[in-house]
C-alpha cells in the first residue's frame, strides 16, 4: 500500500493554482508543530488529510494528528468511507498516542471494521472514544471494558431495521477507572438479584452522565448512584414506567428532554442548583405525566429553572394544578421559558383536552404559555427573574395550513383505555385506526380524481389553443398571398 495520503477522497487543485500559492508567503508553515496540531484537532479526518496540499511542511502532518473524527456523512458512498478509514488506520503514525476517536456510521456497519477501529483506538491508549453506529456492538464491549486510559466514552447504538426498537444490553461490569464522562444511547440496563439495576456505581470518577433513550430490563428501579457526578442529562421518548433513584450528593445540573413518565426520587439532592426540562407527550398516551410535578418537589433548592413552553402545557394538564400550594422552589432566582413549536403528540393531546371541555375542535391553545402557570412556579420566589426566550425555528411559515381534523376522524382512539383486557382494547383501537386509514385513502382518491379532471381540462384547453394558433397562422399566410395582410 502506498504511503501517500488517501487521495481518492481529496480534491487536488490545478497546477496553476498550486504554483501561484507556492509563490505566496507561507505563514502557516512558520507555526510551531504544537499549534498546527491543535488547529488540526478541530477538523474531521477528511479535512485533516486535505491540509497536506497546503504546503510541503504539512505533507505528513495528518499522520500525526492526535484526534480522529470519522463520520460517514462526510463521504458520498459507504465504499469510499470504508476505504478512507482503512487507509487512515494503516498510514497513521503508530508512535503517536490517540487522544480522541469519534466514529459515526449512518447505517449498518461490518463487525470486522468496527472491531478493527476499536482495537486500533485501544492499542494507541485512546482517552476519549465515541461510537455511533447501527447494529450489534456486543463483540466490541469486552474490548471497551478493559481500557484503563479511557476518560470519556460515548456509545450510541441504533437497532437494525426500520421499525426495530430493541436496545443493546449494557454490561453489568465495566473496568474503566479513569472514566469521567459517559454518554449512552439505546441501552437496556439489566436487573441484579435485588430487582434493581445500578450500572454506574463502579465509576468512581464519573463527572458527567448522559442517558439517551435507555430503559431497564427485568427491573423496576434504575439507581444512579455516584459521589462525584456533577451533570446528569436524560432523554426519553417512551412511556416505559419505572422508578429512578438518585443518590448524587455532588449533582449540580439536571436536564431532561422527552416524555416524563418515570417516577424520580432521590437523597442528597440539595446540591442541585440548575434544572432544565423540555417535556413532551405521546400522541396515543392521553394521561398527563403527573410525576412531572413531583420532580419539581424533589429539586427543592434549585436556583435556576429552564422549561420549554411544552413543559408548561404538560403541567397545565394536571387536574386542579393551580389550586395546589407548591412546597418547593423557594430559592429560585431565575425562571426561563423557551418558546418553540409544539410536537405532534402534545398538540393532539391538547386538542383532545379542549374537546373534552367542549371548546371548539381543532383550535390551538390561545397562548403558548398557559394562564397562571408561571405565577404558580414562582409563588414561593416572587422576586425571581422571568425570561421568555423565543426559540421557534419555523416562525409563522406554516400558519396557513389548516389543522388536520384527527379528533373528528377517530375521537375514541384518543381516549385513555378503560378496559381490563389490553388485547381487546388494542384490537378495537386497531379497527378504529383501520377505519381512519380508509377514510383518508378515500379523501386522497377524491383529490387524485379532482386533479385528473383539472389536468384533462388543461390538456383540452392547450389543444384548442394549438388549433387556434395553427388556424390563425394559416389565415395570415393566405391573406399575405392575396396581398391583404402586411
Amino acid at each position: 500500500m502506498s504511503n501517500s495520503a488517501p487521495e481518492d477522497e481529496i480534491t487536488i487543485p490545478p497546477k496553476s493554482k498550486r504554483l501561484r500559492h507556492e509563490n505566496e508567503e507561507d505563514k502557516l508553515s512558520d507555526l510551531p508543530d504544537c499549534v498546527i496540531l491543535h488547529i488540526l484537532s478541530f477538523l474531521n479526518a477528511k479535512e485533516v488529510v486535505r491540509t497536506c496540499i497546503l504546503s510541503k511542511r504539512l505533507n505528513n502532518f495528518w499522520k500525526r494528528s492526535p484526534n480522529l473524527v470519522l463520520h460517514s456523512t462526510d463521504f458520498t458512498t459507504f465504499k469510499s468511507f470504508t476505504k478512507f478509514v482503512s487507509k487512515i488506520l494503516s498510514l497513521r503514525d503508530g508512535s503517536i498516542a490517540l487522544q480522541a476517536l469519534d466514529f459515526e456510521r449512518v447505517g449498518s456497519i461490518e463487525p470486522h471494521l468496527l472491531k478493527r477501529i476499536v482495537n486500533y483506538a485501544f492499542s494507541h491508549n485512546v482517552q476519549r472514544l465515541g461510537i455511533s453506529v447501527k447494529g450489534d456492538i456486543c463483540h466490541i464491549l469486552p474490548c471497551i471494558s478493559s481500557c484503563r486510559t479511557l476518560t470519556s466514552l460515548k456509545l450510541s447504538v441504533s437497532p437494525k431495521g426500520r421499525h426495530n426498537y430493541g436496545r443493546t444490553l449494557f454490561p453489568k461490569s465495566l473496568d474503566l477507572p479513569a472514566l469521567t464522562s459517559l454518554h449512552l444511547g439505546n441501552f437496556a440496563f439489566c436487573a441484579s438479584d435485588k430487582g434493581l439495576t445500578e450500572p454506574f456505581s463502579a465509576f468512581n470518577k464519573l463527572n458527567s452522565l448522559v442517558i439517551d433513550n435507555c430503559t431497564v430490563k427485568d427491573a423496576q428501579i434504575l439507581c444512579i448512584s455516584s459521589e462525584t457526578l456533577v451533570n446528569l442529562t436524560m432523554r426519553n421518548h417512551s412511556s416505559d414506567l419505572y422508578k429512578i433513584e438518585l443518590s448524587a450528593p455532588s449533582l449540580c445540573t439536571f436536564a431532561f428532554t422527552g416524555t416524563p413518565y418515570q417516577k424520580l426520587c432521590g437523597s442528597n439532592l440539595s446540591s442541585v442548583k440548575q434544572v432544565n426540562i423540555d417535556a413532551e407527550m405521546l400522541s396515543n398516551y392521553t394521561e398527563p405525566p403527573l410525576v412531572l410535578l413531583s420532580w419539581l418537589l424533589e429539586f427543592a433548592n434549585i436556583k435556576s429553572l429552564t422549561v420549554s413552553a411544552s413543559t408548561l402545557q404538560v403541567l397545565s394538564l394536571i387536574p386542579d394544578l393551580l389550586k395546589d400550594k407548591l412546597t418547593s422552589l423557594c430559592n429560585l432566582k431565575s425562571l426561563k421559558v423557551q418558546l418553540k413549536p409544539l410536537s405532534y403528540g402534545l398538540s393532539m393531546t391538547l386538542r383532545t383536552a379542549k374537546l373534552q371541555k367542549e371548546v371548539k375542535a381543532g383550535s390551538e391553545p390561545s397562548s403558548p404559555i398557559p394562564d397562571g402557570i408561571v405565577d404558580f412556579l414562582i409563588q414561593n420566589s416572587p422576586s425571581a427573574e422571568v425570561d421568555i426566550i423565543d426559540c421557534s425555528r419555523f416562525g409563522g411559515s406554516f400558519d396557513y395550513l389548516p389543522p388536520f381534523p384527527v379528533s373528528s376522524i377517530f375521537p375514541q382512539f384518543l381516549q385513555p383505555s378503560s378496559r381490563e383486557s389490553v388485547v381487546d382494547d388494542l384490537r378495537q383501537r386497531i379497527q378504529q385506526l383501520e377505519q381512519a386509514v380508509l377514510q383518508v385513502q378515500q379523501y386522497i382518491q377524491l383529490a387524485h380524481e379532482e386533479i385528473s379532471r383539472e389536468r384533462e381540462e388543461m390538456s383540452a384547453i392547450q389543444g384548442h389553443m394549438s388549433m387556434l394558433s395553427k388556424t390563425l397562422a394559416a389565415l395570415k399566410r393566405q391573406m399575405q398571398t392575396m396581398g391583404l395582410w402586411q
